[in-house]
């Protein structure tokens, strides 16, 4: 028995099989696409904290990866005779067999995605709290963007294999390119012949959509981009024209900008922080300075929230801002006033820039979230505070492009964009090689200049005792003394005196 070459390179242009590929087309991709929008929702229930949700969520993937997708393929085209309600969709073969594909893909494609959320550090969830984004925001803006770059390959190949399980299809009827093949060889006899040009098809589908992915994932590889632009004139001029100021208007000065009161926090029953106090003025530098372990990234946490506190209460200019609800015999509840948040600004030891967006999306993000201003005010501003904190020159850049020391003069920046009347700190410097040190210190010594109100985490002790109004030292999650830096240079309090011992002050 011979090949029939002749035979095999006319079904390249035969119409039923052109016909049948754009169906597999239309039927992989809206598979590929609806899967991958409820495999995110998938996921995220899944890592949630709720049962409600997790359950649920966890049921779905275990029973829809455990089904076999031709078992699920002739169960949902004949459901119709169980609920005949269904016939007026289930009756047409392409829309059952995508409801069935997309059933069965969610539950592997709500994997894929987990891998991806769970490849996003954190600190860029806390990043977006500090901005005030709320939970759709952050997903939105911050997660998804990040999460699918990093679950495109493993999508792409997930793309790969929906064109292939389509063949499957065929048992409802759907005239796709095996069911062409099929209705062929069953009237000639030629299957080998026919065969090759199923799998032609295939091929063809495959190759041309791994193509258009491929430059998709290298689209959205910021790490591949050169970024050449520079400021020109026009923006230098916006720039050196803005208003730099960095803080609201200031409220009664006889009110704490910032007041914490009894703050408690303990992580599997060990206590970090116990009864702290804190009152910061407006317009007050305050310092936090103790050893490793004593509780001071815990309190500037509990400070904005990123921590929920096990007692006491933190209000803004007099206002709560955060507490507990006691009702009866009930569990507290942790208590957020929202329309606060933004009254304070956070700056990471670990910076937390956005690594998806350039280092002006990075300061224009909230504001534009938030709608503080129109969008040409809100990028003169953002060219004003880059230009002062001398990244202006970098302004169109990613952050893997700039050095550690660059990242928090922009994390700074970004802080500012919200004008808040607070600023916190968390060892702004930890994560910076000692030369890089300086021109971060400097911008925050310039800010405190202005007189915006700062609490600072560090270990610097000589910027701590050059910037600060009160240097606040902490231990066994406890204040030991708050006082001013000169009472503290005079050896008033022997502990911290014993803490400084190989510190040269200047």
């Amino acid at each position: 028995m011979t090949f029939d070459w002749n035979y095999m390179f006319g079904l390249i242009g035969d119409t039923q099989f052109w016909l049948a590929t754009w169906t597999v087309i239309k039927l992989s991709t809206l598979t590929w696409v609806i899967s991958i929008a409820l495999g995110f929702f998938i996921a995220l229930a899944k890592q949630s904290r709720h049962p409600a949700l997790n359950l649920p969520a966890r049921a779905y993937i275990w029973f829809f990866r455990s089904v076999p997708l031709l078992v699920l393929l002739i169960f949902i085209y004949n459901l119709p005779q169980a609920l005949p309600g269904t016939s007026v969709v289930l009756a047409d073969p392409f829309w059952a067999g995508l409801i069935g594909l997309v059933i069965s893909e969610t539950a592997y494609v709500a994997e894929i995605h987990r891998g991806g959320l769970l490849s996003i550090p954190k600190g860029q969830g806390e990043a977006a709290r500090a901005l005030g984004l709320r939970f759709l925001g952050t997903q939105w803006r911050i997660v998804i963007p990040q999460a699918l770059r990093v679950a495109l390959p493993s999508l792409a190949n997930e793309y790969i294999s929906i064109v292939k399980l389509s063949s499957l299809v065929s048992v409802i009827s759907l005239t796709e390119i095996l069911m062409v093949g099929q209705r062929l060889y069953s009237q000639n006899f030629l299957v080998m012949e026919t065969m090759v040009a199923v799998a032609f098809y295939y091929v063809l589908i495959v190759t041309l959509f791994d193509f258009l992915l491929k430059r998709l994932e290298r689209f959205l590889d910021v790490t591949q981009r050169k970024v050449v632009r520079t400021p020109d004139e026009q923006v230098l001029a916006l720039a050196t024209q803005a208003s730099t100021a960095s803080a609201k208007p200031q409220w009664d000065a006889a009110t704490p900008a910032l007041q914490a009161a009894r703050l408690h926090k303990a992580y599997n029953d060990v206590e970090v922080l116990g009864s702290v106090n804190l009152r910061v003025q407006p317009g007050e530098v305050v310092s936090v300075i103790g050893p490793s372990g004593s509780g001071k990234t815990t309190l500037i946490r509990l400070l904005n929230g990123l921590e929920q506190l096990d007692n006491g209460e933190i209000r803004i200019n007099g206002q709560p801002f955060i507490h507990l609800h006691k009702d009866g015999a009930q569990k507290p509840r942790f208590i957020e006033h929202s329309e606060h948040r933004l009254d304070i600004g956070m700056v990471f030891q670990s910076f937390n820039l956005f690594p998806h967006l350039t280092v002006l999306d990075n300061l224009l993000l909230a504001p534009r979230y938030h709608r503080l201003d129109t969008p040409a005010a809100l990028r003169q501003q953002a060219y004003a505070l880059l230009h002062k904190v001398g990244m202006l020159d970098h302004t169109w850049k990613y952050p893997h492009q700039l050095s550690g020391g660059k990242q928090q003069r922009v994390a700074i920046a970004r802080a500012l964009m919200m004008r808040p009347q607070i600023m916190l700190f968390d060892e702004p410097t930890s994560a910076l090689d000692p030369e890089k040190v300086n021109e971060v210190l400097q911008v925050i010594e310039a800010l405190a200049q202005e007189g915006i109100t700062m609490v600072i985490v560090t270990h610097e002790m000589n910027f701590a005792f050059k910037v600060s109004d009160r240097i606040v030292f902490m231990e066994k999650g406890r204040v030991v003394c708050d006082d001013a830096p000169q009472v503290l240079r005079n050896g008033q309090h022997p502990r911290v005196e014993a803490f400084l011992k190989d510190v040269s002050l200047a």
